[in-house]
């Protein structure tokens, strides 16, 4: 992706340092954030510094080889455990930041050399976050296949490429479909309570010029009924071996509507969002997040400052869960960088196991 004429990935190792967009501040300011050991890189996962499926699970990856950096001859293997276990409670949700920190942790934790631990951690976080890219360029290549010109799309949260390395699952047929020349319109959810959608995928297609409109999270069924929603493409953060699909919540009512308006639902994600030891999606950890997601927001003020300000009664209780589950009967598909595959124990066997990164 292109910032002031300026190509970024959203994470990436400098040194020993990992750098991050500030995805908190977008999309009234531009900000690079360094974690300068693993315990402030855990720190950005969990304060949603970096947020996004793919994104953390890159960042995690990173955040283990930090680890190996920092760690001395003296109890190497059982500081960089400690490290994972920091790393690992981080975000309970999302496969990827598992499937990258067990990804380089395996790669070096029968090594005795030191030195040649590190150089192997750097490398494999490295190839982690470049299959994290490639893997969404290619779900790009076979998701612009399903949309036709002059289709409408509707997107929900924000599966776009600051969610992954690069290009973004759910956004990336979208961007490829607008470089070919293909007349697309995007209907963005605003997907309270954070408003990933209208913070940071309207900002993605604004920086790409693809023509869209941003709409509350509850005007999408009023916008399905009328026929104007050709196709839904949402991210994923879990993937079960059944084909159920834990994604931002409101996924599963959005998937409801498409379904009752015959409208074509796909979930894009990478094979490392598939947990094969997951049997379906009542398996699947759902993390609560801080009630102040939900009694506050957070913006910019006619000054230009940032400001969060109370919208609810300081006396009301909050629930805030920030995922939920969308039944495998409820998706036309998956859009990943092997093809789009069937929501089917079976189909799911046979693409992911033994094809992944980690070959299990």
């Amino acid at each position: 992706m292109k910032i002031n004429s300026k190509q970024y990935r959203t994470v990436w190792l400098e040194g020993s340092d990992v750098k991050l967009i500030n995805q908190i501040l977008l999309p009234h300011k531009f900000e690079i954030f360094t974690c300068k050991n693993h315990k402030e890189t855990a720190d950005a996962i969990k304060t949603m510094i970096v947020r996004g499926a793919g994104a953390i699970g890159a960042t995690a990856a990173y955040g283990v080889a930090q680890a190996v950096l920092e760690a001395n001859n003296k109890d190497f293997l059982e500081y960089i455990k400690n490290a994972i276990i920091t790393l690992k409670n981080t975000r309970p949700t999302a496969q990827n930041l598992f499937t990258g920190i067990d990804f380089v942790f395996n790669s070096i934790k029968n090594i005795k050399n030191i030195e040649e631990a590190k150089k192997i951690a750097v490398e494999k976080a490295n190839e982690f976050a470049d299959y994290d890219a490639e893997s969404c360029r290619k779900i790009g290549e076979f998701g612009n296949n399903l949309i036709k010109n002059n289709f409408n799309v509707l997107t929900h949260c924000n599966a776009g490429w600051l969610a992954f390395v690069d290009w973004g699952s759910a956004t990336s047929p979208l961007f490829l479909a607008n470089r070919n020349g293909k007349k697309i319109f995007v209907y963005v959810d605003e997907t309270r309570p954070r408003n990933q959608g209208s913070k940071l995928t309207a900002w993605e297609l604004v920086n790409e010029n693809v023509p869209h409109a941003i709409i509350a999270d509850n005007a999408a069924g009023f916008y399905m009924k009328q026929g104007k929603i050709d196709l839904l493409i949402t991210g994923a953060d879990r993937i079960a071996a059944n084909g159920d699909v834990a994604n931002k919540i409101g996924t599963y009512e959005k998937a409801v509507l498409a379904k009752e308006n015959n409208i074509p639902f796909y979930v894009a994600a990478p094979t490392t969002t598939f947990d094969l030891n997951c049997e379906s999606g009542d398996k699947i950890p759902i993390e609560e997040r801080n009630a102040e997601e939900v009694s506050h927001m957070f913006g910019v003020d006619e000054k230009g400052n940032f400001a969060k300000i109370r919208i609810a009664p300081k006396e009301s209780q909050v629930k805030n869960p920030a995922f939920d589950v969308t039944s495998a009967k409820y998706v036309t598909g998956i859009i990943t960088e092997k093809g789009v595959i069937k929501p089917t124990r079976g189909d799911i066997g046979r693409f992911v196991r033994d094809k992944r990164l980690n070959k299990q």
